[in-house]
């Protein structure tokens, strides 16, 4: 007598080999291990001041390591920064598409693209990697910053989905870190304060915090500046 399978009796791993296969409880299993990939990186935090958005990443150092190989914040356009979490070759691929992107937009409309419409084309290519057959979704999570008619702060993670912040965290550290913002976060603090209260997050939230483990940067109305060592050190 041959044995019929049903969704009950089929094992776990007949559901995660393919991603666009959902199991019988609704789930994409290529889609959550992209999720842990991303929980499991260095963390990356974002905040909303009055007039801009601050960035900050931890990154792995090592004595031997060219400190601008390991960027975790990167410019997109004048206005615009990502900080990113997660599989560093995928980030990348992600980030020069986002470049594109927004020259195109410039080059089309003669106009700097909106933060909003660049954090959607991101996201919608990362949901398109959800939906197709032999290939495996995008094991990042991106926290997008950026200045035009107000201040903006996406996230977009690994399923594609977008959400946009006045203050976020997102790795290993971000569950604390999230508690502390939700408790202490204020609308149209300085830049300074936004500066001072990041810094105080990453080092509760990591371990053994050093001036050059960690990426600092600020994005205003046309204006992306990254915080060298020397300045990192005077809110040290």
């Amino acid at each position: 007598m041959v044995e019929i399978e049903t969704p009950e009796t089929t094992p776990k791993m007949a559901y995660d080999r393919a991603i666009a296969v959902f199991s019988p409880e609704g789930r994409l299993y290529q889609v959550e291990y992209a999720y842990k990939a991303v929980e499991n990186a260095t963390t990356i935090l974002g905040i909303i001041y009055n007039g801009g958005v601050a960035l900050f990443a931890y990154k792995t150092t090592n004595r031997l390591l060219i400190p601008e190989s390991s960027e975790k914040i990167l410019k997109i356009d004048d206005h615009i920064a990502m900080a990113f979490c997660g599989f560093v070759a995928d980030a990348h691929i992600l980030i020069e598409y986002a470049r594109v992107k927004a020259q195109v937009n410039k080059i089309t409309f003669n106009e700097p693209i909106s933060v909003k419409s660049l954090a959607k084309m991101i996201s919608f290519r990362k949901q398109q990697y959800t939906q197709i057959g032999g290939i495996r979704p995008y094991g990042v999570s991106f926290l997008i910053a950026g200045v035009d008619e107000k201040e903006h702060l996406f996230e977009t993670d690994p399923s594609g989905a977008l959400r946009e912040w006045l203050a976020r965290a997102v790795g290993r550290g971000a569950k604390l870190a999230n508690q502390i913002l939700e408790k202490e976060y204020k609308e149209k603090m300085s830049k300074e304060e936004a500066i001072d209260f990041g810094i105080k997050i990453m080092k509760k939230c990591e371990k053994k915090v050093e001036i050059n483990s960690l990426d600092v940067a600020i994005v205003e109305k046309n204006k992306f500046k990254k915080f060298s060592e020397e300045e990192i050190k005077k809110y040290f």
